[in-house]
């Protein structure tokens, strides 16, 4: 399989991974009774939804970051002091540490402002009825 294909592939299911598995969980399925009005989903259903969409998106990322990882150090250890695969094993593992390091800070800084400010709903998402 030729990488372009195997990118396209892999593309191709990370939708489908994130809308049967994370969105369609039956674990997920118990929070949308009460926003669900007559057989009408309402406002309210927005909360669980986007709270299951940010949850999928970081268990993505952390996938991603491990997948790195260990595509990193298997071509560390398989470059045999071949400089420019050297190089690029470096740069995948570096890109993956600094990836962990953005999404630590961004959760850092939300809660410091939620801390600063003393406004929880910085790291809340409700939409008042």
């Amino acid at each position: 399989m030729t990488r372009k294909a195997f990118h396209s592939l892999a593309y191709s299911f990370i939708p489908l991974f994130v809308y049967f598995v994370i969105i369609l969980s039956p674990v997920n399925a118990a929070p949308w009774g009460g926003c669900v009005i007559e057989e009408a989903a309402t406002l309210q259903c927005l909360v669980p939804m986007f709270e299951r969409i940010v949850q999928g998106i970081l268990a993505l990322s952390g996938v991603a970051l491990f997948v790195m990882l260990v595509i990193g150090g298997y071509n560390f250890l398989l470059s045999g002091g071949d400089q420019k695969k050297l190089e690029t094993a470096r740069s995948t593992i570096t890109t993956a540490i600094l990836g962990l390091v953005i999404m630590v800070i961004a959760y850092l800084i939300i809660k410091t402002i939620a801390n600063f400010t003393g406004v929880q709903s910085v790291t809340q998402f409700n939409i008042p009825q």
